[in-house]
């Protein structure tokens, strides 16, 4: 599912709700979320999942083509795990609680 269908999806759900309510709605979701973790937070929707994010350290890499050193900077990358209603309605009928 991509934005736009996104947003369809939700005026036809809310008939009241016009698309560009439903657009904004949808701005205010995402821009909220890209705050959270920009600024280093966590983001938790009871059911579907969680996002955070995690830090990969500055490190030395090498130049495929020449290899030659190259200094890599410290990244910050988005992380997603899911809920356990998500991963319920991913795998219906499993009753296992993931222990081996």
């Amino acid at each position: 599912m991509i934005r736009s269908e996104l947003i369809q999806c939700l005026t036809e759900q809310y008939p009241d709700l016009t698309h560009k309510d439903a657009t904004r709605v949808v701005d205010v979701i995402f821009g909220e979320i890209t705050a959270a973790l920009s600024c280093g937070g966590r983001v938790e929707i009871r059911g579907f999942g969680s996002f955070f994010t995690v830090v990969h350290d500055a490190r030395t890499g090498r130049n495929p083509r020449t290899g030659a050193s190259v200094e890599i900077a410290e990244k910050r990358a988005i992380r997603f795990k899911t809920g356990k209603g998500l991963r319920d309605r991913l795998n219906p009928g499993g009753d296992d609680d993931g222990q081996a």
